[in-house]
């Protein structure tokens, strides 16, 4: 058996199938109480648990699927793979999820099975390489520190001046760089099982 076959199983084994808080079409492998996810590595599992701009910004794109039917779309910092499985399910014509965690991409997998959506592809990070083929771009929680955010603004200035439209989903953390954002939708959600305030955005260059 591979790692990936490993990494997989484990998955499968310890992180119970859960409907998506405020998203319950959809359904994802989500770490709990005896999951154990620290045994998969070093790198803090993030793509194990909720996140609030993910959640927002996954509840937005089924709710205007007009804006994703028939396009290229591009998960930035994946994590679960909530955003392209969402876009996959609103009509997208062809969707990449970009993360950085190999444990991450084997839970995308199973996460699009599990949904029956296809995603194009799954890849590793995107940020320092060209401008990614795509039309629409999706990024929930990557603004989340500030040495990670000021690659991200770098990236995302360099995909609106190629003419792709960027979305983002983010809790109002610090790092985010508000001046480029323009208020889209605002939802409540349950990041950690209270409910609090969070925002999807379109992304303006600076």
């Amino acid at each position: 058996m591979s790692e990936d076959d490993d990494i997989a199983a484990f998955i499968r084994e310890h992180l119970p199938v859960v409907p998506v808080p405020g998203v319950p079409e959809l359904r994802l492998h989500k770490a709990g109480p005896a999951s154990g996810v620290g045994r998969l590595g070093d790198a803090a599992p993030y793509w194990a648990y909720w996140w609030g701009g993910g959640l927002a910004l996954a509840r937005y794109v089924l709710d205007h699927p007009a804006q994703l039917v028939g396009r290229r779309v591009l998960d930035l910092g994946a994590g679960s793979g909530l955003l392209g499985i969402a876009a996959a399910r609103a009509g997208a014509a062809r969707v990449t999820a970009s993360e950085i965690d190999p444990h991450a991409r084997a839970a995308i997998a199973l996460n699009a099975a599990l949904n029956q959506v296809t995603l194009a592809e799954i890849v590793g990070d995107l940020t320092a390489g060209p401008t990614p083929e795509a039309e629409l771009l999706l990024v929930g929680d990557v603004f989340y520190a500030p040495e990670v955010a000021v690659r991200v603004t770098a990236f995302l200035d360099r995909c609106v001046a190629a003419g792709i439209t960027v979305l983002v989903g983010d809790p109002w953390r610090s790092p985010l760089p508000i001046e480029r954002l323009t208020l889209l939708a605002r939802y409540d959600v349950a990041e950690t099982g209270v409910a609090r305030p969070a925002g999807v955005f379109a992304y303006r260059a600076g």
